[in-house]
């Protein structure tokens, strides 16, 4: 079977995620009206086997995707912490020795202790807030849905042509 890739799939998704190849369930030749029911079982469990390995493949690519986009982010945030956390020194420093001007020494580190603290926490919510903004893999999600679904009523409408049945789904 060669490689094949889908125009959907080729197409980025809006976010700029890359494009993923599959590979064709079926040839369009026709030969599958002659083939015996062995054949015909054995070429529906290497479809599925594809489908799966597809679909899996998928929700890696998707995956890594976010995950580079996440490093990338958290890499700036890293080297901005680090430079802030050198340079911050100096600065609280300076603002106790400020504030022992008008108030015990002890008084004054023990306010801009509290004060870093604050910092610390605030940055710690905002960060949490952009963690939580990761998006989830809506395109293997979607397409998990879709293959449930084909499955789900290709399994119907076998089942009621083998029965006789003349319902239309």
């Amino acid at each position: 079977m060669r490689r094949v890739s889908s125009p959907k799939n080729l197409q980025q998704d809006d976010a700029g995620g890359p494009a993923v190849p599959y590979l064709p369930l079926s040839s369009d030749d026709g030969t599958a009206q002659d083939a015996s029911i062995g054949s015909l079982v054995k070429d529906a469990a290497q479809h599925v086997s594809t489908l799966v390995r597809a679909e899996v493949e998928l929700i890696k690519t998707e995956a890594v995707g976010e995950a580079k986009k996440d490093f990338k982010g958290s890499l700036f945030f890293v080297v901005a912490g680090v430079i802030a956390l050198y340079s911050s020194f100096f600065f609280f420093f300076f603002l106790g020795e400020l504030l022992a001007e008008w108030l015990p020494r002890w008084a004054s580190f023990g306010i801009v202790f509290l004060v870093m603290l604050l910092v610390a926490g605030i940055a710690g919510y905002i960060g949490l807030r952009k963690w939580k903004r990761v998006r989830k893999p809506q395109r293997s999600i979607d397409s998990l849905k879709s293959t449930a679904d084909t499955l789900r009523h290709r399994r119907t409408h076998d089942a009621d042509s083998a029965t006789g049945s003349t319902t239309a789904h």
